[in-house]
């Protein structure tokens, strides 16, 4: 089974939207055992698309559009479709009911464009659209490429494709064998660096198969096992699992296409019902912030400090002034004062401080990306550790909160 991705929409084109449809589309056809073999991008012009759908139903066996179904005079995705196709357009009663009743209900005109989101391609099977209002389809061609037809909006795509298209494809297609997929998170260790320790293993991979993709601090694995049923497959990416943690498990931090290092950590603290705070000179509250995103973080983040400028080091943590003015802000020993008083100041069990130079320019004779770290610890004598980054500022404090981060998860995994 060779599918083909079609996003459609000249905002994407203008790079005034971002595709992300395509690679959702993409990441949940392969665990169905569908493999993608081109993705393509056209603009709200029905002749283009046309093109562009003549040579994907010539070369796939499975073609999936998203965008264009819509009530403006640029969504042309299922007028065009149904012409390629010979087909008429018909209407899903049960989501022209919706559309009228959401307009009776704002009290706005029911004008005809909006009719046309209840529209699909005669001979397909409708796809309820319960985020929004234009139905999808699927249409299951008797001499040739197959075509299913997905809204644009990412909040209306991705639950439709799960519940209603997703189950008419593993129908329509019924595999003969199982594919599990694993994502494995590493931090610390650069892509290149990860796949020189893999080398081998990636070079002659066969089952499972090993896929690297960088991220801006991060590099993922996407371990991929084929196999008769799912539990031999679970049992084929444990063994390669096992082989990898040998090798660069120092730096694996976590599962999952939509896991973090902060929802890591988090998880940790609470499930070992430890607190922690900060007090932030370079990253000015971005780690605050970074565990504020984590649901439940309240558990074990009572607050924090943001001390930007030296006074504030002084007045808020009590950070003397002699340290700074002898030792620098840049300097190991501010970085120890800052965790330890923040630390006592609000009781917890963690203190995390950070002191650098974001840039561009220098500042204590430091040029940007130095960062001292501090980490103080109940019951311990505080740590600080020296990191030097490169990149822009926004790069530099990024890396900075990951590296306390990281520095939180090791010791947790440690003291296990």
């Amino acid at each position: 089974m060779q599918a083909e991705i079609i996003a459609v929409g000249t905002e994407i084109l203008l790079g005034q939207v971002v595709d992300t449809n395509s690679a959702f589309i993409a990441r949940e056809l392969a665990e169905a055992g569908i493999e993608v073999y081109y993705h393509s991008l056209v603009g709200d012009n029905a002749d283009r698309l046309t093109a562009v759908l003549e040579q994907a139903r010539s070369r796939s066996d499975l073609v999936i559009i998203s965008g264009g179904l819509g009530p403006t005079k640029d969504d042309l995705t299922k007028q065009t479709v149904a012409q390629l196709l010979g087909v008429k357009l018909v209407e899903d009663e049960v989501a022209m009911a919706k559309i009228q009743h959401h307009f009776a209900v704002t009290g706005r005109k029911l004008t005809p464009n909006n009719r046309l989101q209840a529209l699909y391609p005669a001979g397909s099977q409708s796809l309820k659209n319960t985020t929004g209002m234009a139905v999808g389809a699927f249409y299951q061609s008797p001499n040739g490429a197959d075509m299913m037809l997905l809204p644009g909006p990412p909040s209306e795509l991705e639950p439709m494709f799960l519940k209603e298209a997703l189950p008419r494809l593993k129908q329509a297609y019924q595999r003969q064998e199982y594919l599990v997929s694993r994502v494995l998170r590493f931090f610390g260790i650069g892509e290149s660096q990860l796949v020189t320790e893999l080398g081998d293993l990636i070079a002659n991979q066969t089952n499972p198969t090993i896929a690297p993709y960088a991220k801006e601090t991060e590099v993922t694995l996407r371990l991929t096992a084929s196999a008769e049923d799912e539990a031999a497959g679970e049992r084929l990416l444990a063994d390669m699992i096992a082989t990898i943690k040998d090798r660069v498990g120092d730096y694996l931090y976590g599962y999952g296409d939509d896991n973090t290092l902060a929802q890591v950590v988090v998880k940790e603290l609470i499930a070992r019902h430890l607190t922690i705070t900060a007090a932030e000179s370079l990253t000015a509250g971005e780690f605050q912030s970074t565990l504020g995103d984590v649901p439940g973080v309240s558990a074990i983040f009572p607050g924090g400090f943001v001390t930007y400028a030296n006074e504030a080091k002084h007045a808020l943590l009590g950070v003397p002034e002699k340290t700074i003015d002898e030792q620098g802000v840049v300097s190991e020993a501010t970085a120890k004062e800052m965790a330890e008083r923040s630390r006592q100041k609000l009781g917890t069990d963690f203190g995390l401080s950070f002191t650098g130079v974001a840039g561009p320019d220098a500042l204590e004779g430091q040029p940007a990306g130095t960062v001292w770290v501090g980490l103080a610890q109940r019951g311990q004598a505080p740590q600080a550790q020296l990191i030097r980054l490169s990149g822009t500022r926004a790069k530099i404090r990024e890396r900075t909160v990951m590296t306390g981060l990281d520095w939180i998860r090791r010791i947790l995994r440690d003291e296990k």
